[in-house]
């Protein structure tokens, strides 16, 4: 396996373009970066050679023999690198392997029968042995937990898993001799969707994620926004109406009360002595029946003032919807946009609103991208 690592300041941008915008022509590179042709070509030339970047046809075109400068377009070599990204829950242990360009070739789940950081450690490193085999080329390890998280390191409180101040970064390291990145969940999905997803090349961009609870992140200038309260479930203190809910996941009315899985389960329950799961309440909602319509009703009302609140404030080009809890889009999304166009000025642009259903793989997905940009930037700069 060729080495190309470590990468000057020059090279890291001119890999980092191609990686996230590629395959790209050099009169593009040059045009993105401000280069002149001269200067592309010396910091294009290494990578070249290294094996990081690879020419390619254009598209639709045969590959054919040129003479002097070439001319095709560059690429990153996907497959030169491998990682794994892990997404631990209450119960599980889902796990995936990706390409340089976060594609993802293979997926590997466990489940979790103890929260004994050492024995997750074990877990993750018995895990991360399996596709070692079939993927040699493995290069360093992300992974998302929900909770509060410091210095992309150590856990330092996750109370799904009893966790305090837990180095797991370095106890996963210990065991797998590979670098080990750690980050909030939330964060990671949000870093893998600015690299390689719905706000690839956005200057301001939002992600809404809705489930097992609610969070938010906030991209400008191409950049995740980092700040304390993320990691430490704001949702629960975000009112949206004084008047609403009361559950036990949050303050009456907040993000968490109306839209949370658990709390809108709670909330049938509550009135109707039965327990549903939310698809079947989506269900019962769509089909008219009038305790599952309220309640589904009020939290798209509570999404659709949300996302205009964002968008009045933070005016980012697109709003990611992600989580296991926007099927509320498919059988209340007519509500939910007419409450924003009721939050909104008249003549405001429209939203540019996007969903997007994760699953737990895409969260370890997400995690993976973390090693990815610690690989390609630098520890110090992801």
């Amino acid at each position: 396996m060729s080495s190309w690592l470590p990468l000057s300041s020059g090279e890291r941008s001119v890999a980092i373009e191609v990686l996230v915008h590629g395959p790209l022509s050099r009169t593009e590179l040059a045009r993105r970066l401000d280069l002149s042709q001269g200067s592309l070509t010396r910091l294009t030339k290494p990578l070249i050679e290294s094996g990081l970047l690879v020419e390619v046809p254009e598209a639709g075109a045969p590959v054919q023999v040129r003479q002097g400068r070439p001319s095709q377009p560059l690429d990153v070599v996907a497959e030169s690198r491998a990682f794994l990204g892990f997404k631990i829950t209450e119960d599980m242990v889902y796990g995936v392997v990706t390409t340089l360009r976060s594609e993802v070739v293979a997926r590997l789940d466990r489940p979790l029968t103890g929260h004994d950081p050492a024995d997750v450690a074990d877990l993750l490193a018995e895990m991360a042995a399996e596709p070692a085999v079939s993927h040699p080329a493995l290069a360093g390890i992300g992974i998302g937990v929900g909770g509060l998280v410091r210095e992309r390191a150590v856990v330092g409180e996750s109370p799904f898993l009893g966790w305090r101040n837990v180095p797991l970064a370095e106890l996963v390291q210990e065991r797998t001799g590979l670098p080990v990145v750690v980050e909030n969940d939330v964060a990671a999905l949000v870093e893998a969707e600015t690299w390689f997803g719905a706000g690839r090349g956005l200057d301001r961009f939002v992600v809404l994620t809705i489930g097992a609870g609610f969070g938010y992140g906030l991209v400008l200038g191409g950049r995740r926004v980092p700040y304390a309260e993320e990691d430490r479930g704001f949702g629960r203190h975000l009112i949206i109406n004084p008047e609403g809910p009361l559950t036990p996941d949050g303050a009456r009315g907040s993000a968490v009360s109306l839209l949370g899985i658990p709390s809108i389960r709670y909330q049938i329950r509550a009135a109707t002595g039965r327990d549903a799961t939310y698809e079947e309440i989506l269900a019962a909602a769509a089909a008219g029946e009038p305790m599952a319509s309220r309640v589904i009703d009020e939290a798209a009302r509570a999404l659709g003032t949300l996302v205009a609140q964002i968008a009045n404030f933070a005016m980012p080009q697109k709003i990611l919807l992600a989580g296991e809890g926007v099927g509320l889009m498919d059988v209340a999304g007519g509500t939910v946009r007419e409450t924003i166009a009721a939050h909104r000025h008249p003549q405001a642009a429209p939203v540019g609103l996007e969903t997007k259903i994760s699953d737990f793989h895409d969260w370890a997905r997400g995690a993976a991208v973390l090693a990815i940009q610690v690989l390609v930037l630098g520890a110090d700069r992801a």
